[in-house]
């Protein structure tokens, strides 16, 4: 595992970084450290901006601006998995607890979809937005993902990109074993994609059964809440598909 700075505070920033670069925060960034984390003039913060790595940077106060003196570059960036996080929006607080840990598992994109049963009929795709970099900064991701504008089910299943294996996650798929459904599959861009509190409609499901490049997963013998769903499918497909098996490739 590398070694990481558990310790230091971590910033997502929009800013490009560099050695001797100075880096203006928003309100918010400087509220965070001045006052909820009481931190002080020189006090040791890392940054990143999901390009340029990961930098060591201290912390500059003045009346009017907060600001990120930046230093050592302490990691380099890392290139993120080809991995695509489709799922229907759930409702508040198990929403921002899913993104978080699509984020925490390595995705690439996060990618709302609406079904017939989704339980939400809009989404606040800031709000997605800022629980992603919340996670992304809380347990030492390079990258943050993209955020895709919601799309409906039908749009979705007629612009699929062919190329892209789509791991779809369900209960009455005939292979049991996860495991044994990923073994074999070509390592190639991949999306998960998690469907309804309430389960796809019938031709939903059977749209989904034509697709090209279709693995479909079983997720044991319960029948999990769709945010656990997203832990489980991406945990198996990171590790039999994904980065746990392999180093990750530096930018």
């Amino acid at each position: 595992m590398p070694a990481y700075d558990f310790r230091s505070p971590r910033l997502f920033v929009e800013a490009p970084l560099g050695e001797g670069a100075e880096v203006a925060l928003n309100a918010a960034q400087s509220h965070y450290l001045g006052t909820v984390l009481r931190l002080k003039a020189g006090s040791h913060v890392l940054a990143f901006n999901g390009r340029d790595g990961e930098w060591g940077a201290s912390l500059a106060l003045a009346k009017r601006v907060s600001m990120l003196r930046i230093g050592g570059k302490t990691r380099a960036q890392t290139v993120p998995a080809d991995l695509h996080y489709l799922f229907a929006p759930l409702k508040a607080a198990r929403l921002d607890y899913m993104v978080q840990k699509a984020v925490e598992m390595g995705v690439s994109r996060l990618q709302p979809v609406f079904t017939r049963h989704s339980q939400v009929a809009r989404l606040n795709s800031e709000r997605v937005r800022a629980n992603a970099i919340e996670a992304a900064e809380q347990c030492g991701v390079l990258s943050l993902p993209d955020v895709g504008e919601p799309i409906a089910f039908p749009r979705l299943l007629a612009e699929w990109d062919a190329a892209r294996r789509l791991v779809f996650c369900d209960e009455s798929a005939e292979i049991a074993d996860p495991v044994a459904a990923l073994a074999g599959v070509p390592r190639s861009p991949l999306a998960v994609l998690i469907g309804p509190e309430g389960g796809f409609a019938e031709d939903e499901r059977a749209a989904l059964l034509k697709l090209p490049n279709l693995v479909r997963l079983s997720l044991g013998p319960r029948i999990l809440r769709a945010d656990t769903a997203a832990v489980a499918a991406l945990a198996l497909v990171q590790a039999v598909l994904g980065d746990w098996n392999s180093a990750p490739v530096k930018t």
